[in-house]
């Protein structure tokens, strides 16, 4: 089993002395003197808890709010270090789960991150391995925009040829591209340097990221390109330079499959366009399942008009011309699904 990873963030050698000491166990605990200088190692790892110490330090919560504010980290939890006469924060400006007096650290903290880890898996649902958060969220996410009226894009990706590879290789080579390609798509989507961002694990080998419509299709590409220049590196030489793998299909017969690839398919939810979450992951879903088609990692987007009543059909894969058609589809007549459907391997 994974041990449970505890950032501790304070300046103060003699604090950090014995939190190291208090929670030895089965946890890895990382520690840094600053927030600030702590930020990379947060986005990059994402611990299963941070524990900071704001007595004397006003620029830490500043700092924790700015954490907080990002959805991709609204569910990390936080518990604070208080000095003995230091006041008790406004817990309605201060974005944290619990908090501690400096005297109290030795007798209870161990305690209290035994109750933080068990009320953060009791009400935030996050993929064990990627430490992404899951379909709750991720619905909670989209139905968030619909409701204040902003525009966004939602990418939903998918490996093709996952579970062949993980047929030959085993599960835990298998867990390590899950884990590798949450990492891509939370570092890709992160660099943009945009606020209303979130990504999200599906479960299996889907994810899914929200972002501005007009940074998705380069950032899809940016993970596309970066997929594929990283994951050979998971194959055995030989089958690597042969450019496949010799798996079972799913009736049990040999077959040829190709060094895995991703599709991603991609809905710009304009203003207006859509009501219910489950309207927006079903047009996603429609469009990964038309990116499949294409041999070799992809993205293909949707490209609907809207109207009152009627929307055109989808382009073709990666990029194609729309092709006029007379089919229509009543608005609000989608099946709403979300994504909380059985996760789906290729």
């Amino acid at each position: 089993m994974t041990p449970e990873s505890i950032l501790v963030v304070s300046p103060n050698a003699a604090v950090t002395e014995i939190l190291q000491r208090t929670l030895s166990g089965p946890v890895e605990i990382t520690v840094f003197s600053h927030l600030r200088s702590a930020f990379d190692y947060i986005y990059n790892e994402i611990p299963n808890i941070l524990i900071v110490d704001i007595h004397g330090n006003q620029e830490s919560l500043g700092l924790l709010n700015t954490l907080k504010e990002d959805p991709l980290f609204a569910h990390l939890p936080v518990l604070v270090i208080l000095g003995e006469g230091d006041p008790v924060p406004d817990w309605k400006t201060l974005p944290v789960e619990d908090y501690i007096r400096q005297g109290d650290i030795e007798r209870d903290m161990a305690m209290k991150v035994e109750l933080c880890f068990a009320r953060y898996e009791r009400i935030v649902e996050v993929n064990p391995l990627t430490r992404l958060p899951g379909n709750i969220s991720i619905n909670r996410q989209i139905q968030s925009r619909l409701d204040r009226g902003v525009s966004f894009a939602l990418a939903y990706a998918d490996l093709d040829h996952f579970k062949p590879f993980n047929d030959k290789y085993g599960f835990s080579r298998g867990d390590e591209v899950i884990k590798i390609t949450g990492r891509l798509m939370l570092n890709i989507v992160r660099n943009t340097l945009h606020r209303d961002i979130f990504v999200g694990h599906v479960g299996g080998d889907d994810f899914v990221c929200i972002m501005d419509p007009s940074l998705i299709e380069e950032t899809c590409q940016e993970v596309i390109d970066a997929f594929d220049r990283i994951v050979p590196s998971f194959y055995d030489p030989e089958d690597r330079e042969a450019g496949y793998i010799q798996s079972h299909n799913r009736e049990g017969h040999d077959r040829k499959y190709p060094i895995m690839s991703i599709s991603i398919g991609i809905v710009s939810a304009e203003k207006g366009s859509f009501s219910h979450y489950g309207e927006v992951t079903t047009v996603a879903s429609e469009m990964k399942h038309m990116a499949k088609k294409h041999p070799k990692s992809c993205y293909s987007i949707n490209r609907r008009i809207y109207t009152q009543m009627t929307e055109s059909i989808p382009q073709p894969p990666c990029g194609g011309p729309t092709e006029p058609t007379n089919q229509t589809l009543q608005k609000g007549r989608r099946k709403r699904s979300g994504i909380s459907m059985k996760p789906r391997t290729t």
